[in-house]
């Protein structure tokens, strides 16, 4: 067997302690590791206070690219990592494609991408934080820089366009 394909760095799952991610990402990165922790924008509501928070897609685990015959027990041992995931006592790689998969869903502003539930125009939608919260529309279209959308209200007999945070509407089936 070519050891030169043995050689080659992994991804890994890294289990880290509760909430540190970050951390152990960056000490990992002191060790010339490379990691991928991708994250998501949650928006949190608070009365009229908006805001977006910066949340793991998969809490208390990153991804790391190493050589686990080399260098699996200083990841053991770096502060923030609990352990790295396996099977049967050994380390469990992960796929390059699988990683490349998750990666292509990052958008331009380092966030995972989180269009599960797709509108298209014409869907019927509720309001379901802020000011309008509970009010129904009808989906018109997405703004151009995808985190709003815009929605026609018909309310009191009159019939608004409203350009709203697309995480504050829901689809109605």
């Amino acid at each position: 067997m070519n050891t030169e394909i043995l050689d080659q760095p992994k991804w890994y799952a890294i289990r880290t302690k509760p909430r540190e991610e970050d951390r152990a990402a960056m000490n990992l990165s002191s060790w010339a590791v490379q990691t991928f922790t991708p994250k998501f924008k949650e928006l949190r509501t608070s009365g009229r206070e908006r805001e977006y928070v910066s949340k793991p897609l998969f809490a208390n685990y990153l991804f790391a690219k190493f050589n686990a015959d080399k260098q699996l027990h200083k990841i053991n041992y770096t502060r923030g990592v609990s352990t790295v995931v396996s099977f049967g006592g050994s380390p469990a790689s992960i796929e390059d494609e699988i990683i490349d998969l998750l990666k292509a869903r990052v958008a331009p502003d380092g966030f995972v991408c989180m269009d599960e539930d797709e509108l298209e125009s014409g869907d019927k939608v509720r309001i379901n934080s802020g000011p309008f919260e509970s009010m129904v529309g009808i989906f018109k279209r997405k703004t151009k820089d995808k985190t709003r959308v815009q929605i026609l209200l018909d309310t009191m007999n009159c019939a608004s366009h409203l350009v709203i945070d697309r995480e504050m509407v829901e689809k109605i089936n």
